[in-house]
């Protein structure tokens, strides 16, 4: 494979910006692809903040802030895709959605480029399926905050072949992440113990057992957790912990992962934590 040097990112959320921030940073040329210019506008408005918080810290150079910025392209046009050396998807997590995107980026994207997935749950055999190229897609898993969290799960689907796996490892490497190899599994490894922990918490919530706050507490106190599962899900936004909930009761088929109804119901309601300014805590929007 050629040295990689163009790198398409589709979706500015948060993930997404995340991912086109520290791509960006490491030196590559990003094209951040959304439908929508007012997603992009924001998502370049929040690596600009980002990157000036790091040149704060002494983390880069103030000078690096512009030419970082300048290396990223925002498009609403898929097709421009096809100028990327590899891919990485971070659209909501609802399997329809992204074996479309798999299908639709297989066209575009050039013969020898690795097509990755930032899902945190969804089966990367399954996506790779979608494509004529399954020994090249793979799942490449960051956390949140994206510039500041060193674990990437780098995930192998049935078919991802070595060369893939060894590539994305050390790009892994190469942004200063921590690849830590993972087979295809429902979850993986990260949301396959965090979710049920999660879950349950507000199942005790739910039952009257202890207030958010005080289930926080204790996990913040008693297990040196710098955030409680209550504060943690309303960060990854409990919309998604639903669909990766149902996501893992779906694949394991077993009903110890089933939503609480609580969880179901705040989600309903449009309380979806952060991102809405209220979840199980009321947050300034």
């Amino acid at each position: 494979m050629t040295e990689m040097q163009t790198v398409g990112v589709v979706g500015a959320g948060a993930m997404g910006s995340g991912i086109a921030h520290v791509f960006a940073r490491g030196g590559f040329r990003v094209l951040l692809c959304d439908v929508e210019q007012r997603f992009l506008d924001r998502a370049l408005s929040q690596i600009r903040a980002n990157l000036g918080r790091e040149a704060a810290k002494g983390m880069l150079a103030e000078r690096e802030i512009e030419p970082a910025l300048a290396r990223i392209q925002l498009t609403m046009n898929r097709e421009a895709l096809g100028q990327a050396d590899f891919a990485i998807e971070a659209a909501s997590e609802r399997f329809e959605l992204k074996a479309e995107l798999f299908n639709s980026l297989d066209h575009i994207l050039p013969e020898g480029a690795i097509l990755a997935t930032n899902t945190s749950s969804i089966s990367i055999t399954r996506l790779a399926a979608q494509t004529r190229r399954p020994s090249q897609v793979i799942g490449m898993h960051f956390f949140n905050p994206v510039p500041v969290m060193a674990l990437v799960e780098i995930v192998r689907g049935l078919a991802t072949g070595d060369e893939a796996f060894a590539v994305v490892r050390a790009l892994a490497r190469r942004l200063g992440k921590t690849p830590v190899e993972v087979n295809d599994a429902p979850g993986f490894i990260s949301n396959r113990v965090l979710m049920p922990m999660i879950n349950e918490a507000v199942f005790a919530v739910m039952e009257g057992v202890a207030t958010p706050e005080a289930v926080d507490q204790v996990f913040k106190l008693g297990m040196n957790h710098p955030l409680g599962p209550l504060a943690l899900a309303d960060f990854i936004g409990l919309d998604v912990c639903v669909d990766i909930l149902r996501v893992l009761q779906e694949g394991l088929g077993d009903p110890k992962y089933r939503p609480c109804p609580l969880l179901v119901r705040m989600v309903d309601a449009g309380w979806l934590g952060r991102k809405s300014g209220r979840g199980f805590y009321i947050y300034e929007t």
